[in-house]
This record gives structure tokens, C-alpha cells and sequence, in this order.
């Protein structure tokens, strides 16, 4: 789902609280998720989403990446070293702020 990845933000003019994120499949179908975590490890972003209609549906992280002219874009994590980095660090994010 890394096809086209579009980060609205706050100025997009769509009425919506959280930042919406835009993901096409490999067959063309756009889903939104909304992101609801960014967080730094390794000198890398990595954002949560989860679906934008279903709030408590399975979420999914990307890292977050930026083109030649400065703009965000989102990628899928390959490598299962770094997605098992990423996922640790993210349910000890969840432990921390559970309590």
C-alpha cells in the first residue's frame, strides 16, 4: 500500500481532528488512515495509523520519509530486523503511557 501516500495536516481543508493520510493499493483503492503516533528511533520518523472508519481496527506503522524538495512521504519497513526495532519500541511507547 505504498503506491501514493498524501500527508494532509491542519491548513488541507478537510474537516477532520487528526492528520489524514491517504494510501493507494497495489490494485488503485485509496484507504485513509489516520495518524496517531509519530515517534523518532534512530534518527528515523515512523508513524501509527490506524483506519480512518474504523478507529479501533488494526493499525500499521510506516516510516516516514522525505523527497528532494522537503516533503513527507510514507514507506513500508522491509526489513523484519527494523519492524521488530520499530514494533518493540511502539508497545514500550503504549506500556509508558498506559499507567
Amino acid at each position: 500500500m505504498t503506491d501514493h501516500n498524501h500527508i494532509h495536516d491542519e491548513n488541507c481543508n478537510h474537516d477532520h481532528e487528526h492528520d489524514v493520510v491517504i494510501l493507494t493499493d497495489d490494485e488503485g483503492n485509496d484507504h485513509e488512515f489516520i495518524i496517531v503516533e509519530v515517534m523518532e528511533m534512530e534518527d528515523k520518523h515512523y508513524a501509527v495509523l490506524v483506519p480512518h472508519d474504523d478507529e479501533d481496527g488494526e493499525g500499521i506503522i510506516m516510516r516516514v520519509e522525505e523527497d528532494g524538495n522537503g516533503e513527507e512521504y510514507l514507506v513500508d519497513i522491509e526489513d523484519d530486523e527494523e519492524w521488530q526495532r520499530v514494533v518493540s519500541a511502539y508497545e514500550k511507547f503504549l506500556d509508558e503511557h498506559s499507567e
